[in-house]
């Protein structure tokens, strides 16, 4: 082995990444089935809170979607939970190496991360797969749990407060606030007239076809990342 120092290297950093990388997986999978508990329990509370104060047509709703994906309805918003399979690293010019906590140790920035999107109820009520969902979040988490945010309105653990402490139930419970008060509060557009004064017969000879009709809350709209 000697004679074969680069295959010893290769050899090591097989052993360290693979290590590293199941670490934060194993993490961010633990993590999902909490924030899971977590939207359940708040599902459970929000209902009971506007027990006769709601149209029962109303729904506060929660679906789990599988191993890695979930959802939550309120009213008329849909915000569903997906967790990636894959474990990141962070361009050279993101924000976050300038935090000591990932710039003394690298390894404390392979991150797994669940993404936070916003789709109308209606979308998949009436499958509409054409409609268009936005992505308002996203939670990264690292090998010793730490996290950090970004997203709409999201100010509970920035980048540059990355690595102060591990994720627990308090901060789920704020993202999770911040992602629903968002969606709520980001509403359907009418589209500009311009932009939707020509239809095809095609199109409505198959109106059944809910898809042939694009609807989303910023519809030919910027949709930017300015507050992320």
């Amino acid at each position: 082995m000697d004679n074969h120092p680069l295959r010893e290297k290769i050899l090591e950093t097989i052993v360290a990444k693979s290590t590293l990388k199941q670490k934060v997986f194993d993490n961010t999978f633990t993590v999902f089935n909490e924030l899971k508990d977590t939207l359940l329990e708040m599902a459970s509370e929000f209902d009971d809170a506007l027990d006769g104060r709601l149209d029962k047509r109303v729904r506060i709703e929660y679906r789990d979607r599988g191993k890695f994906e979930a959802q939550l309805q309120i009213a008329d918003d849909l915000l569903i939970f997906r967790m990636h399979t894959d474990v990141f690293e962070f361009d050279s010019n993101h924000i976050l190496w300038q935090n000591p906590y990932v710039r003394d140790d690298r390894s404390n920035s392979y991150c797994g991360i669940i993404d936070v999107y916003n789709f109308l109820s209606d979308s998949f009520k009436h499958n509409r797969n054409a409609d268009e969902g936005y992505m308002t979040g996203r939670i990264f988490i690292n090998r010793e749990r730490c996290y950090f945010v970004e997203g709409k309105r999201q100010v509970s653990m920035r980048a540059g407060s990355f690595g102060s402490r591990p994720i627990d139930r308090e901060g789920l419970v704020s993202i999770l606030e911040t992602a629903i008060n968002y969606a709520l509060n980001f509403d359907l557009l009418v589209p500009p007239f311009e932009n939707h004064k020509r239809v095809t017969v095609d199109q409505f000879n198959t109106k059944m076809d809910n898809s042939k009709f694009v609807t989303g809350k910023r519809l030919d709209y910027d949709f930017n990342v300015d507050d992320i």
